[in-house]
């Protein structure tokens, strides 16, 4: 080692940066995970399953680059991987009890010493192995061990004094592997067994704040979400939460029949994308070799601009950045949309990806409502948005005043806690104003005797700034600098 005299420095390599939490843009995603490869897979099925991190979404439910089979993954990626942000509660409706295939007892030939199986979704308490002579079934951990490679796949090796006695042996080897190909929509939708009272699929939603004590914000349900069916339920769903809290859906027009962006609208109106808490994009996104439902994209990138603005959704995240290189069709043909285009789109309450000035942007202020309805607390992402937080933020603030008696000590309490409130979120400039009232007009004596008080407010939010217009005029009064100023 060379002398060394005076000050030196070293690097490391970067630390994975922590998601940052954003309370205003809690997501429920619902799809397919690979729970075969996540450390309990009994216990993950149509639960509610809270994660803060990467790495715990993978424990608790693996993870699989064939996103196309494990729809989850997607999103688990695009959330944790590309935008940082956090929570998301995970809904897999993969069920190893039900949606499996069994695989029959087949010939596997060892390679110095250990064999790669060729399936993915393998149950390893399912793997049976055994000699192909003697047809007698070995013991795992004594006579050979398993594991899963980084792609998922099952790794068999032989145990040095175990049964197996070289390392070029041929074994027979039986499981049972989860077959996501089984899953339906009536999977994601779910229901409630009438039997045990069991809840399945979007049903579980409703479980989400009495059990995490979150409320979902964004539903998503990545590839699903193409499907009319599920859309309808996810915005129903989105539309009334524990019958009092209220989200929006954030949902896809298929790629594979939709290859046109002319051909987006119609078919927005023909399966019925057109309610105010849905937002619909088209057409799919890809960075790198990565394929993402835009909507999957729009979800982190919503989180990330809410935790911006103190978990405040006032923003419209139209011409924010998103994580991509191309937009792209179901079968990888890339997609190419100028300003007209992607306006025409927008104009028919569909947001789609815009690459012009600053790179790659979400390109959209519009709900699915749009254009047959411009009411701005509807038509507005931004806006439906803050009408729903407010409601939100109001229940919960208030809750505990339930059951109060009525007087006007409990009246003026919630006036004036509200009404400062509001005020404060106007000198922020998070709305334009706003102000709550209780009134003669809103409350009969009938509710008031049966203790229903009815409270009026009257909030702005800003509208993002769709068009900006700057008018451009040929001014002759400045031929007169021609001259000089002694003339």
């Amino acid at each position: 080692m060379s002398f060394k005299h005076g000050i030196y420095i070293s690097e490391v390599d970067t630390s994975i940066v922590a998601p940052v939490e954003s309370d205003s843009a809690v997501v429920v995603a619902i799809g397919t995970a690979p729970i075969n490869l996540g450390d309990d897979p009994t216990a993950v099925t149509n639960v509610p399953i809270l994660c803060e991190t990467y790495a715990e979404a993978v424990a608790a439910l693996g993870y699989s680059t064939d996103w196309d089979s494990y729809t989850l993954c997607e999103f688990m990626y695009s959330h944790f991987e590309l935008y940082a942000v956090q929570p998301i509660v995970f809904i897999n409706v993969l069920d190893p009890t039900s949606h499996i295939k069994t695989v029959s007892e087949s010939s596997v030939t060892l390679s110095s010493g250990s064999a790669t199986l060729s399936d993915l979704g393998i149950m390893l308490d399912t793997v049976v192995v055994k000699l192909t002579a003697a047809g007698q079934a070995l013991t795992s951990g004594t006579d050979y061990t398993t594991a899963f490679d980084d792609d998922g796949y099952l790794v068999i090796a032989y145990i040095s004094g175990g049964a197996i006695t070289s390392e070029s042996a041929t074994i027979l080897v039986s499981y049972t592997k989860l077959d996501s190909l089984q899953v339906t929509s009536s999977d994601i939708i779910g229901g409630v067994d009438t039997s045990t009272g069991a809840y399945t699929g979007m049903e579980l939603i409703n479980q989400v704040f009495p059990k995490l004590r979150l409320v979902p914000t964004l539903i998503c349900a990545p590839y699903w979400s193409t499907k009319p069916g599920v859309a309808a339920v996810m915005e129903a769903k989105a539309a009334s939460i524990n019958g009092i809290f209220k989200a929006m859906a954030l949902v896809d027009i298929p790629t594979d029949t939709v290859t046109k962006y002319s051909d987006a609208p119609a078919w927005k109106e023909d399966n019925n994308y057109t309610y105010a808490r849905q937002v619909v994009c088209w057409p799919k996104v890809k960075l790198d070799d990565y394929v993402f439902h835009m909507s999957t994209q729009l979800a982190g990138l919503i989180a990330l601009l809410d935790s911006d603005n103190d978990d405040i959704p006032y923003e419209s995240p139209s011409n924010k950045s998103l994580q991509m290189d191309s937009m792209v069709l179901d079968d990888g043909t890339e997609v190419t949309l100028g300003m007209e285009e992607a306006n025409y789109l927008n104009g028919q309450g569909i947001t789609t990806a815009l690459n012009f000035i600053g790179g790659w942007k979400l390109w959209g202020n519009r709900t699915g409502v749009y254009p047959s309805s411009t009411d701005p607390k509807d038509a507005f992402i931004s806006i439906r948005r803050m009408f729903d937080w407010q409601g939100n933020e109001f229940i919960q603030t208030y809750w505990s005043k339930v059951d109060k008696p009525v007087n006007r000590v409990l009246i003026e309490a919630l006036l004036d806690a509200e009404n400062i409130r509001l005020n404060g979120l106007a000198s922020r400039g998070y709305i334009l104003g706003g102000r709550m009232e209780f009134t003669t007009a809103d409350n009969s004596t009938t509710d008031l005797e049966s203790g229903i008080i009815n409270f009026h407010t009257y909030i702005t939010p800003p509208t993002p700034a769709e068009e900006i217009v700057n008018t451009l005029e040929y001014d002759t009064d400045y031929l007169s600098t021609l001259f000089g100023s002694s003339s």
